[in-house]
């Protein structure tokens, strides 16, 4: 089994669980940013299509990654680096069925393991997911992975080990999916298991993120006939056979907005190499309402404060509206605007945890666990809705502080960065699933921390 690629550069990965972070100094510098995870870890999956070996470039570094990786090399994919940095190449000539003991001993927390349901059914005719309870994925559950895979015909049976699906010994086939909820995971799944289909899928109410649109760029590549159309639906042809890729993964956009909400927050400048427009619309308008400047340029992005900050209101919401992934970071420099803002979250439930971080910092921050009900909106109100109200600009100062999850914790840092005083934030090892070389690139900013532990 080859080295995970996480394994390979141990130095720049966190490698102790608590930072030492002093604060009120502005982030100045250049950091870059490599391929999505959103996209990377969907391609590596989508390798098993092949019928010949795949390269993907552009893979950053992060925990994620290797947990895919170590995945696939489980099911029998032979994993090996490429010829450029951050390039690796997937040979999935001798895929097999995995137990499921070396199935969960690699997949973690992640929740990766159901998108290799359709790949798998369609290579052995057979899959295994093992248990992906409550305390594996909170809130995000996955039963429109399994409708949709019975819709295609898979047979779907529950153990007290985890779920077991097969096919029968007959070919997948195309079907009609209408999704309840423009889900990203589930359009995922959908593609992935479509395009060997027999017959033609509708995906109607599919996510349309940049990373999906990428997917399907790296399908196309590999013989796939996918189609979208206005309105959210997708057809995909299904083809009896796939080969393999050579793709350039998209830019990571949550990482490049988590750097821009950094530098709104110090008061700083910084430009992340990588980033582009395009794929960062929603977010730019909403930064410079906020009281951001930047500057688009062919390499990357410059971000920084325009004069005082200035409150805004955030609804997120799937693509192309504001990221939910980007309101955690954003929220850190709305602390320091002058008046109001209101961010509705309308994604994910209990989305919200890591204010009272911010809150302990001196923060002025009320979250409303059932969303406002007053005032005009664009987004339509869900039954899972929050809201946080954040009054400023307050003076932040250090504090002991825990990382709940992975934007959450990167708003924590910020935060400390931002505040007056010393803060030891707990929990930071995180922080590898989603920022690569996270430590390294605030050394290059100027952060004055120290790793504990």
């Amino acid at each position: 089994m080859t080295t995970p690629l996480h394994e390979t550069t141990l130095a720049s990965k966190p490698s102790g669980d608590v930072l030492a972070i002093r604060g009120g100094r502005p982030l100045h510098g250049r950091v870059d940013v490599k391929g999505a995870k959103n996209l990377a870890t969907k391609a590596m999956v989508a390798t098993l299509l092949g019928e010949t070996a795949s390269t993907l470039r552009d893979v950053p570094d992060l925990s994620d990654v290797a947990v895919v990786r170590s995945l696939l090399e489980v099911h029998g994919v032979r994993v090996t680096e490429g010829d450029e940095p951050g390039a690796l190449i997937f040979d999935p000539s001798d895929v097999e069925s995995a137990h499921f003991e070396e199935i969960d001993a690699h997949a973690g927390a992640s929740r990766i393991p159901i998108l290799f349901c359709g790949p798998l059914l369609h290579r052995l005719g057979q899959a295994f997911i093992p248990d992906l309870g409550g305390c594996r994925i909170g809130d995000r559950p996955i039963d429109f992975h399994l409708d949709a895979l019975r819709k295609f015909g898979a047979t779907v049976e529950k153990l007290p080990s985890g779920i077991r699906l097969s096919t029968g010994g007959n070919r997948l086939h195309g079907a009609k999916i209408h999704l309840p909820y423009p889900s990203v995971g589930a359009t995922e799944q959908v593609l992935l298991t479509a395009v060997r289909a027999e017959g033609t899928t509708e995906l109607r109410n599919a996510a349309i993120e940049p990373e999906i649109m990428d997917l399907i760029a790296v399908l196309q590549k590999m013989g796939a006939i996918i189609s979208y159309e206005p309105n959210r639906v997708i057809l995909i042809e299904g083809v009896e056979k796939l080969r393999g890729y050579d793709h350039r993964s998209i830019f990571d956009r949550n990482e490049a907005a988590s750097w821009a909400s950094a530098a709104l927050a110090t008061d700083g400048e910084i430009f992340v190499g990588g980033a582009k427009q395009q794929e960062m619309l929603t977010f730019l308008n909403v930064f410079r309402k906020a009281g951001g400047w930047f500057d688009v340029r062919e390499d990357g992005i410059l971000f920084r404060r325009d004069g005082e900050l200035t409150p805004v209101i955030v609804e997120t919401d799937v693509h192309p509206g504001f990221m939910t992934d980007w309101q955690q970071p954003l929220v850190v420099a709305l602390t320091q605007a002058h008046g109001r803002s209101v961010v509705h979250e309308t994604v994910y439930e209990n989305r919200m945890g890591f204010t009272g971080a911010l809150i302990k910092m001196g923060a002025d921050i009320v979250v409303h666990p059932h969303g406002l009900q007053d005032g005009p909106r664009r987004v339509p109100r869900r039954d899972l809705e929050q809201a946080a109200v954040i009054t400023g600009p307050t003076p932040l100062h250090g504090a002991d502080i825990v990382v709940p999850d992975l934007r959450g914790g990167y708003s924590h840092v910020i935060a400390a960065l931002t505040a007056t005083g010393e803060s030891k934030v707990s929990g930071v090892d995180i922080l590898s699933r989603g920022y690569e070389k996270f430590l390294d690139k605030l050394t290059a900013l100027g952060a004055d921390f120290d790793v504990i532990g």
